[in-house]
């Protein structure tokens, strides 16, 4: 009898599939927290995680745990070192999400460029309706856009955007090397370069061991442009960003995520009506919260089958299925 622990809420259909499968028994925690999952860690043969952290002091306790399965593509919340230790395989869902998350980015261009929130205030504030003739909403037809990472996401949005007439041009280290994909969108040679070429500027990269875009990034792109970022927190430099919007190097910004998680209600970012916020949500939609949930499940009886796909796990673990 193979034992799993939902840690945090699911698609219906992902609990469905759960409760069809004959020898799996399940506890399910709906809270999106470690304290509310860990003390039911140790019966638990799998784990399926949403985004709350995943410490090296749960893993400790989690004895019979085989296998890891984040509902998501991140796991910058996962103690990865702990569970390579013990040989706990860590899954991940494949492409589920990059055209929510697209979407969203696109999204947000939109947003940022037409000042949306200052648009939304003048109709809600009536003593505000003469803002529309300040002529603060732009267009993004003809419009310059970096991507930054052309993986799945990047090139959805580049589709996106070229329906909008959008220039676009892209900054990938990896492709630059491996070989540019074939379409449209050319690279740039340099991050600088696409920076300072730029109208507008989309981040779609991992998080790293620092930040893509901080001081220096912000001072080479051009005055009053706008940037999006929905790919992690800490990518996008948040104290350079903030100095950025204020001295009007940064026109605009669409933010999904951040460092911290929510912000702090003191967050300087939430004083800028410029910038439009959005909770983690890009990949959160209906369509892809039940994608996400079916596929996290089925990692884990896939797994215990020994029918993984190799290129959903992130580590070695102990053997498919041991």
């Amino acid at each position: 009898m193979t034992h799993i622990l939902v840690a945090g809420k699911l698609h219906p259909s992902g609990v469905a599939l759960l409760n069809s499968v004959p020898g799996v028994t399940f506890d399910y925690v709906e809270e999106v927290s470690e304290p509310s999952y860990a003390p039911l860690i140790g019966k638990a043969d799998a784990l399926v995680l949403r985004t709350q952290p995943l410490s090296a002091a749960t893993v400790a306790n989690a004895g019979r745990l085989k296998v890891v399965s984040r509902h998501g593509v991140g796991y910058d919340a996962v103690h990865l070192p702990s569970l390579n230790e013990r040989g706990i395989a860590l899954t991940i869902v494949g492409d589920v999400n990059s055209v929510s998350v697209a979407e969203h980015a696109m999204m947000l261009i939109l947003a940022a460029s037409k000042r949306v929130l200052r648009g939304d205030r003048a109709v809600r504030q009536p003593a505000e309706w003469g803002w529309r003739n300040r002529l603060e909403a732009e267009e993004i037809s003809g419009k310059s856009l970096l991507i930054i990472g052309y993986g799945r996401i990047g090139r959805h949005l580049a589709r996106m955007a070229a329906g909008f007439g959008m220039e676009i041009k892209a900054f990938d280290p990896y492709l630059t090397t491996q070989g540019w994909p074939d379409g449209p969108v050319g690279a740039v040679d340099t991050l600088l370069e696409g920076l300072a070429w730029a109208d507008y500027v989309s981040v779609n990269v991992p998080k790293a061991d620092r930040p893509v875009i901080g001081s220096a990034e912000f001072a080479a792109m051009k005055r009053g442009s706008i940037l999006v970022n929905t790919a992690r927190g800490g990518v996008v430099e948040e104290a350079a960003l903030v100095d950025a919007l204020r001295s009007g190097q940064i026109g605009a910004a669409g933010l999904d995520v951040f460092d911290d998680e929510p912000p702090a209600e003191d967050s300087p970012l939430l004083g800028y009506d410029q910038v439009v916020l959005s909770p983690h949500i890009a990949g959160l939609t209906r369509e892809c919260g039940e994608r996400m949930a079916v596929a996290s499940v089925q990692n884990v009886l896939d797994f215990f089958a020994g029918s993984i796909d190799p290129k959903l796990v992130v580590n070695g673990g102990n053997g498919i299925g041991s």
